[in-house]
């Protein structure tokens, strides 16, 4: 059963950012309910995270620094999407520039959303596979200190590095579960 939509009933920007756009957002709902809602904007062109796998299936992964807590986390090379660039482009390039390797095989696995309830941006998952030395000059800040996990470790690598990012833990879980469908033999 398909429900209907809310009425957007008019829309304010309150502030912008380098990155973000804060929109007041009045509604109408079906039952005549009228609330104001606050949402984030990005670009629309979002973002990609890559799970770069090797052959022996260890996956590449980045600590960098996290803002948001204030201190390093572990993480996956992830980046914006740049215009005119798919988000296999973008993820080629984020590999090159945050982990200094390219990878032959680029596959999308899906999209993710971040806090859907006010955030209008997604997160394209590419796994990446067949990967080769291929170093590119990013926009960090600082250098990345690159780490290799076991695949089939998920949930070590969960409880005992610093992994706290639930499109991470995601992208991890889907392409365990991913390359278990498509392995061969």
């Amino acid at each position: 059963m398909t429900r209907p939509l809310p009425r957007i009933t008019r829309t304010t920007t309150v502030a912008r950012t380098r990155i973000f756009r804060v929109e007041e957002v009045d509604l109408t709902f079906p039952n005549g309910v009228q609330c104001t809602f606050e949402r984030l904007r990005r670009p629309p062109r979002g973002a990609v995270m890559i799970v770069a796998v090797t052959e022996h299936q260890q996956v590449l992964m980045i600590r960098e620094y996290a803002m948001g807590f204030e201190r390093y986390e572990l993480t996956l090379p992830k980046g914006a999407i740049d215009e005119g660039e798919s988000p296999l482009e973008a993820a080629q390039r984020e590999l090159q520039e945050e982990c200094g390797m390219g990878a032959r095989e680029l596959i999308p696995l899906c999209r993710l959303s971040l806090a859907p309830s006010y955030m209008d941006h997604f997160m394209h998952v590419v796994i990446a596979r067949d990967l080769y030395p291929a170093s590119r000059q990013g926009d960090e800040p600082e250098p990345l200190a690159l780490e290799t996990h076991s695949l089939k470790d998920i949930e070590e690598i969960i409880e005992e590095a610093d992994i706290h990012e639930g499109r991470v833990i995601a992208a991890l879980y889907r392409t365990q579960s991913w390359l278990a469908r498509h392995s061969q033999g």
